[in-house]
């Protein structure tokens, strides 16, 4: 009530002020919400522009990434892929079931994102 009596403004006069200024600061913040949107979306087209996902069927031939955790005397020089290997099954969730050339099945299926 004190900023009420300082202001000189009738309580509904201040009251409306106040509301006004609510109402500026609400639309502020739906543009701003809609230009995020806006953003993310343009950023969303132009990764999905570049990427390429890969389908794989069976018996298609592929390498198998190198898991980095086995230390090899190479170093930086040691081959980054393994394989090739066959493609036995693949499932819709991009999970593969592989087999080596000589039709040995590995234990588990691998995700398709180490493989190419």
């Amino acid at each position: 009530m004190r900023i009420l009596a300082e202001s000189g403004l009738e309580e509904s006069e201040w009251a409306q002020a106040r509301f006004d200024q609510l109402n500026v600061i609400e639309g502020k913040r739906l543009a701003t919400m809609s230009h995020g949107r806006l953003y993310q979306s343009r950023v969303m087209y132009t990764f999905n522009k570049k990427v390429h996902p890969w389908k794989f069927s069976e018996g298609d031939l592929i390498l198998k990434k190198v898991s980095q955790a086995q230390k090899d005397h190479r170093g930086k020089w040691a081959p980054n892929y393994e394989g090739p290997f066959v493609v036995k099954k693949a499932f819709s969730g991009r999970a593969l079931v592989l087999a080596s050339m000589d039709d040995e099945k590995f234990p588990s299926p691998v995700n398709s994102d180490i493989v190419k």
